[in-house]
């Protein structure tokens, strides 16, 4: 039998008698993340999993500390300490950003008070402000009054969620010409063997991902032929649609990417889209990572062709600068959203007339992430967020450009349309640059990405931190010529 409850321990549950406690939970964690913030002079410290595993394993979880300063003081020395630090301006690495301060206060306020953006009577309000934020950015696509869409947990899930709407239609529509021809027609399992979904060689992985969960297989994924930008050939699309259909096959969607995350290069869209209208496929936008370009002021341009596509992904996480998780899956017509809706009697019943979200949702229970955007724009505006991923691209132009410029580097790609850059260190292998990125991370000095471009590791910098400036890269870049040189001489 479990000890009786003691009022006088700490309180265990947030609640109207103890609000008080949460003010003071809330304000001491918040000064002592101030505090760690303020003095964050690298972005990591190199740690590797053997530093940290023993002491994370010794943690007897069964046994509780006795305060929570005491558990703080723990994770600091198990988290804190050795935590990757995205809004270091030599944080050069992957898509992370620093977050927007409005929605790391709209954080504090979806977690105390916990909403679940399902149905009406468990989010009522939040429910109307996740939709008016779809329509915002079905707007700046470019969608009609037709479109709808749902927050996700980020790009992965919105490509599985467009590429599954995708599937049941063109399921749909061979079913229904098998009917139209007064023929036999086909179970639905039989169709998915006869289903493509077209990329190109630079889309995400998740793409590929998405077609094994979806039951079409790896082999369902057609590779569609690049430029030597890295974006996808239209004329090359349409030849593949076309020995699609020669082969008695389907072409179920077209995943164009606006953003690859190697190259920062963005497909054509408009004569894509004209390909994908042709021959009535499924044109999906991958814009995790260039949905920026969405409240650009200078930029918008790339984007020319995203208003005719069936569906897009948006990862507010990344180029809006939002705290991970933050994204959402638009569609052009809400009636596609159908293939993911089930009804539950305890939950959405089919005679509900009450406005809800898990109709449309993968998931059931899920965070009131649309908040911290909501904050975000009402606090900052949508011309502040493009302005701020602007300056990330220009920097870029500017990193490449001094890159080429200097002897003991060459570039490994053009210049990036978003925020990329992919280099290498002159005259040097795969492994000297293994070790020059490896000893950059645990210097401290800086963090950069690696790749393969052609079959070669690449360095890549991922530039999305508006406050990083040419003058927090060039050490950066000096001090990986330096490691490199000296895993030359060890070699």
């Amino acid at each position: 039998m479990s000890a009786p409850h003691n009022r006088s321990d700490p309180p265990a549950l947030l609640g109207r008698d103890t609000a008080a406690a949460y003010r003071g939970l809330i304000a001491d964690v918040a000064g002592r993340l101030a505090e760690r913030f303020a003095a964050v002079e690298r972005p990591w410290t190199g740690a590797a999993p053997a530093d940290l595993g023993p002491a994370v394993a010794a943690v007897d979880l069964d046994r509780p500390l006795a305060s929570f300063e005491d558990a703080f003081e723990e994770i600091g020395e198990l988290y804190l300490k050795d935590a990757v630090w995205f809004h270091h301006p030599r944080y050069l690495a992957h898509l992370n950003c620093p977050v927007a301060l409005p929605a790391v206060a709209a954080e504090t306020v979806l977690a105390a008070v916990n909403t679940s953006v399902d149905t009406w009577d468990q989010s009522a309000g939040g429910t109307l402000i996740e939709r008016r934020l779809i329509d915002w950015t079905a707007e700046r696509i470019g969608f009609g009054p037709g479109a709808d869409g749902v927050f996700t947990s980020g790009g992965t899930q919105s490509n599985l969620h467009a590429l599954l709407l995708a599937r049941d239609e063109a399921v749909a529509n061979v079913l229904r010409a098998h009917r139209d021809e007064d023929g036999a027609p086909p179970r639905p399992v039989e169709v998915l063997a006869r289903l493509r979904i077209l990329a190109s060689p630079h889309s995400h992985f998740s793409v590929v991902k998405a077609a094994r969960l979806l039951g079409l297989g790896e082999d369902a994924v057609v590779t569609v032929p690049a430029d030597d930008w890295s974006r996808m050939n239209p004329a090359a699309l349409d030849a593949a649609i076309e020995t699609c259909r020669e082969r008695g096959l389907v072409p179920a969607a077209v995943v164009a990417t606006a953003g690859t995350t190697d190259f920062g290069s963005i497909d054509p869209l408009d004569p894509i889209a004209e390909v994908c209208a042709a021959h009535r496929a499924w044109l999906h936008v991958d814009a995790a990572y260039g949905c920026g370009l969405l409240v650009s002021p200078r930029r918008r341009a790339l984007l020319k062709g995203v208003e005719f596509a069936d569906s897009v992904t948006v990862d507010y996480h990344k180029s809006f600068f939002q705290p991970v998780s933050s994204s959402a899956l638009v569609v052009r017509d809400r009636a596609s959203l159908r293939h993911v809706t089930h009804h539950a009697d305890y939950l959405n019943p089919a005679e509900a007339v009450l406005p809800n979200q898990v109709d449309k949702s993968l998931q059931t229970t899920r965070r009131f992430d649309a908040l911290k955007l909501w904050m975000t724009l009402r606090t900052l505006g949508p011309d502040a967020i493009g302005d701020m991923f602007d300056r990330v691209c220009d920097l870029a132009g500017s990193t490449w450009d001094w890159i080429a410029a200097d002897p003991r580097f060459t570039v490994a790609a053009p210049p990036s349309q978003l925020s990329t850059v992919l280099f290498r260190l002159a005259g040097a292998d795969d492994e000297t640059h293994r070790r020059a990125r490896e000893a950059l991370a645990a210097s401290g000095e800086g963090m950069v990405a690696a790749t393969r471009v052609e079959g070669r590791i690449a360095l890549k910098l991922t530039l999305l931190n508006p406050e990083t400036g040419l003058a927090d890269v060039v050490p950066v870049l000096e001090a990986l010529a330096r490691h490199g040189k000296s895993a030359q001489e060890a070699a």
